[in-house]
């Protein structure tokens, strides 16, 4: 089973299911295709965005529950 955490990198979940763009975007994380994406984790991405990281995982998270 797949468990995304505060420590996985963006561009990582992004290979894992490029269906999970969907979801960095709805919760204000636009920039999936910037340099950072490939070496920021979650929770530091949030921090920069001032995205509440719980609520991210919890979506990303639900939807591999779903898929896999």
């Amino acid at each position: 089973m797949v468990k995304v955490t505060k420590d996985s990198i963006i561009m990582d979940v992004l290979m894992m299911d490029k269906k999970t763009a969907p979801i960095f975007i709805k919760h204000g994380m636009h920039c999936l295709g910037c340099p950072s994406s490939s070496g920021e984790n979650i929770e530091e991405a949030c921090i920069v965005h001032g995205i509440d990281a719980d609520k991210l995982l919890n979506d990303l998270n639900e939807y591999f529950n779903l898929v896999r």
